[in-house]
């Protein structure tokens, strides 16, 4: 028998004289191979990369809306006492009790005025009747007698309006019952600057046989049609000093601009938990009823002399935090219901 003998399997090159020693470089790899990516796939990626932007923005969107009406929730039935970190119920702010460090609950409130002496000057009836205030004899209707232009220009300017004022006559025979018969008081002759009531002297009747009938502006003219039962439309342009006064974003009472930052409106608004002033907005320039924007309120002024029961006296005033120009002037026709 014969052994044949196997060489070892060698490692060595076959031509070691072309062999090419292959050193490393630091740094450098070999890419995996893949497949390029289609158009197809670079849409699916950008719409989920939009969805996922989509969802955020409608989550955050929902958030945003139900912490608004939460906080509008919280508003209605709470007072937020800053310093003590707490709430109190609503009811319990303005109550006169401070139920809040240092009475924060009772600062920004309502207040209420009661004058203590009668403003001299008015104009009464549906015919606009001049009349002066005397503490001794009451009211008494100023007659025609030696009445002037300049005299019509003080009596508009003392009553708080400077808009075209004019004046005219009323015969006594067409005043109605109660102001016939007097008494009445006649300006002194050369008294044009001065303040009416200061100028005038007491009469037995009129020599003219008429009263002082006064107009001092040609803006907020009530209309001959019922405005409010059986009316018709109307737009913001038409009345551009009405507005709305709300609470929680809800309407409660309707009021008018007579200054760029007041609004004069009814006392009977204010009832209830209605006195503390964070809670109030006043919506202008509005055609239809929108709870958007609104102008702050830092003060509100009640007649102190408000009745519920004879509902008398009924009429406050707001003051706004900043000026509203959309329709303020001497107004006439207010409604606040």
């Amino acid at each position: 028998m014969a052994i044949t003998q196997v060489p070892e399997e060698s490692i060595a090159p076959l031509n070691p004289r072309h062999q090419v020693q292959v050193v490393p470089r630091p740094g450098r790899h070999r890419r995996p191979m893949t497949a390029t990516k289609t158009q197809k796939d670079k849409a699916s990626k950008a719409k989920k990369v939009l969805l996922t932007a989509l969802t955020v923005v409608v989550l955050l969107g929902i958030l945003v809306t139900a912490g608004y009406f939460i906080k509008q929730l919280i508003d209605s039935k709470y007072f937020f006492c800053k310093s003590a970190v707490k709430f109190i119920p609503i009811d319990q702010a303005c109550d006169g009790k401070n139920d809040c460090a240092g009475g924060e609950d009772e600062i920004t409130c309502l207040s209420t005025f009661t004058v203590n002496t009668t403003f001299p000057v008015r104009l009464t009836s549906a015919r606009h009747v001049l009349q002066v205030y005397n503490p001794g004899q009451g009211w008494r209707s100023v007659c025609r007698d030696d009445w002037t232009e300049q005299h019509t220009q003080t009596a508009c300017k003392q009553l708080g309006y400077t808009n075209n004022p004019q004046s005219s006559g009323v015969t006594v025979d067409k005043l109605i019952p109660s102001m016939k018969t007097g008494p009445f008081t006649a300006v002194r002759p050369m008294t044009g600057t001065t303040p009416i009531h200061e100028a005038t002297m007491d009469r037995a009747v009129c020599r003219s046989g008429s009263v002082v009938s006064l107009s001092c502006s040609d803006c907020g003219q009530v209309g001959s049609q019922d405005r409010i039962i059986g009316g018709t439309d109307a737009f913001i342009e038409d009345w551009p000093w009405q507005v709305s006064l709300q609470v929680g974003g809800n309407h409660v009472c309707g009021g008018s601009l007579v200054s760029p930052r007041w609004v004069v409106t009814a006392a009977h608004c204010f009832s209830g938990s209605k006195k503390e002033l964070s809670r109030w907005r006043v919506v202008s320039g509005r055609t239809y009823m929108s709870t958007l924007g609104g102008s702050y309120v830092d003060r509100i002024i009640m007649n102190g002399n408000y009745d519920a029961a004879q509902n008398d006296y009924d009429i406050a005033l707001m003051r706004l935090s900043s000026p509203d120009h959309s329709g303020s002037g001497p107004q006439a026709g207010l409604s606040t219901s």
